[in-house]
């Protein structure tokens, strides 16, 4: 694409098709096969990574996989915008189709994907605009953490894509199984760390990259609403953040995993 003068933002999702990705996953799966390992992947985007892991799965395969946030809302088309708008969306991988979008809502409610989680990673316009001109040199990455949750609890639960017990399970109960750490975390009950989210059904709000928290000038989910949010979170027992606002930091220690 670079030798044919194709170096626009655009061209970014042009070089990174999703027959890659999905050849990528059966690859990796064919390894974790042959050695034993269990498999985890991250930032699955489209149908051809589903079908990779579905296959591996019926072998008998342990294999997971997470998508995030950015792939079941937003789509290829915005990297349609002008291209200092669009380097804002240039990630790895990259947007995918809304029949993409479709197919991993699907996986979700049908547990053939096991975790929601974010890739934040936030460059300032003026970082992305260094690619400009070259796709090559755009830094990949978006932040989205912050709002991970409100996105998932509004496009997820509120729009019918999951029950409510299938949102704590994709975004709590199952990464602390998956990751070694239940039944410290991911649960309540007597002997867990007491982290404990008191959540809003009715808060509505609007994202901005006037209003959120994360250090940089904008967001790839500007003037998206949102509807809910964590109120009150508890820590080990101890509020943290209350109405918007942090109480406490500092607080964080190593966890070993089992």
């Amino acid at each position: 694409l670079a030798r044919e003068g194709k170096r626009a933002p655009r061209y970014h999702a042009a070089s990174r098709p999703p027959e890659v990705e999905g050849e990528a996953v059966a690859r990796a799966a064919l390894l974790a096969r042959l050695t034993g390992a269990r498999l985890y992947i991250v930032h699955v985007t489209c149908r051809q990574s589903l079908g990779a892991l579905a296959d591996a799965r019926r072998d008998g395969q342990v294999i997971y996989g997470e998508t995030c946030p950015h792939y079941l809302l937003l789509d290829a088309s915005a990297y349609e915008k002008p291209d200092e708008e669009a380097v804002k969306y240039v990630l790895s991988p990259p947007l995918r189709s809304k029949a993409d979008q479709e197919a991993l809502w699907q996986a979700l409610r049908d547990d053939d994907l096991q975790v929601v989680s974010t890739d934040h990673c936030p460059f300032s316009l003026q970082q992305k605009l260094a690619g400009l001109e070259d796709f090559r040199r755009i830094p990949n990455g978006a932040a989205g953490v912050e709002h991970r949750l409100e996105l998932l609890y509004t496009y997820g639960v509120r729009a019918g894509q999951l029950g409510l017990h299938r949102f704590v399970d994709l975004v709590s109960t199952r990464p602390a199984r998956l990751f070694g750490l239940h039944p410290r975390k991911g649960t309540i009950a007597p002997g867990a760390d007491a982290d404990l989210v008191v959540w809003n059904p009715e808060a509505v709000s609007r994202i901005s990259a006037a209003t959120h928290h994360h250090r940089v000038d904008n967001s790839i989910y500007e003037g998206m609403e949102i509807h809910g949010r964590a109120e009150t979170v508890i820590t080990a027992g101890r509020i943290r953040y209350r109405d918007g606002a942090f109480q406490e930091e500092g607080s964080g220690r190593f966890l070993r995993r089992g």
